[in-house]
């Protein structure tokens, strides 16, 4: 028996047509997600912020365990954190148009839609490396 007929067995699912969307996080969310690392870190929350424009959480993640590990500033550690949005940007452009009127947006309600006619993006993504 399939995973999924498990789950509608037990009457946990029972049809599995809805797919969700998950854009870079806001602003919003990214603050949410620097104190859970600062937490976890145990970093000073007062310290200056590195630039985190296009991060992921899990980007977040690295630039506080990189601080830890080497004891230094997160600004200095974000020296070595290439963001996915930079290195992967055609290929999350190409999700974000696919997904754009086919995907429930995960981060508001209703479907997620491309910004400004254009792509879903709601952000532009810097290629340029030396801006991480």
């Amino acid at each position: 028996m399939k995973f999924r007929d498990c789950l509608q067995s037990l009457g946990v699912l029972s049809d599995l047509t809805e797919f969700f969307f998950l854009d870079l996080p806001t602003r919003e969310e990214k603050e949410a997600i620097w104190n859970i690392y600062r937490d976890q870190f145990d970093i000073d929350g007062n310290q200056r912020m590195p630039d985190d424009n296009n991060w992921t959480g899990a980007e977040i993640k690295a630039c506080c365990r990189l601080s830890t590990l080497l004891d230094v500033p997160l600004a200095q550690a974000a020296q070595n954190v290439v963001p996915i949005a930079v290195t992967a940007a055609e290929n999350i452009e190409r999700l974000r148009n696919w997904a754009s009127g086919r995907c429930l947006s995960a981060q508001q309600p209703g479907i997620y839609q491309a910004l400004d006619g254009k792509s879903g993006s709601r952000r532009k993504v810097n290629r340029d490396s030396s801006r991480n």
